[in-house]
């Protein structure tokens, strides 16, 4: 069975080449946004906190701080709205999903950047 839907997965659905991230990476998504009859395009910048799931099936969560307030967003990779995402820093830290980001505020909250 699961070879089944891995097949359809393959042969069916369109995907979207993006970059390669991972938790710590700084990066900004372009969605488009529907209002009626119009649409535009938003971005939101912020740094992956986890990248979860595999296929079609896959997510990653993004937060970002707006004033004193921390704001997290999810996004599934093959979501129709998403145009296209730019990696602005790789980060380097030593977990897959950085929950204890959400406690650190200040100076603490910085992530290194890794080296090539």
């Amino acid at each position: 069975m699961e070879a089944l839907v891995k097949f359809v997965q393959d042969e069916f659905v369109t995907k979207k080449d993006f970059p390669e991230f991972s938790a710590g990476d700084t990066i900004t998504v372009f969605y488009e946004i529907r209002e009626g009859e119009k649409t535009r395009t938003q971005f939101f910048r912020g740094v992956v906190i986890q990248v979860k799931g595999t296929g079609l099936l896959k997510t990653f969560t993004i937060r970002k701080m707006s004033g004193t307030v921390g704001v997290e967003r999810i996004f599934p990779v093959n979501m129709p709205a998403l145009q296209k995402i730019e990696i602005n820093k790789k980060g380097s830290v030593r977990r897959k999903r950085i929950y204890y980001f959400r406690g650190l505020t200040g100076k603490k909250a910085r992530i290194k950047e890794q080296r090539y």
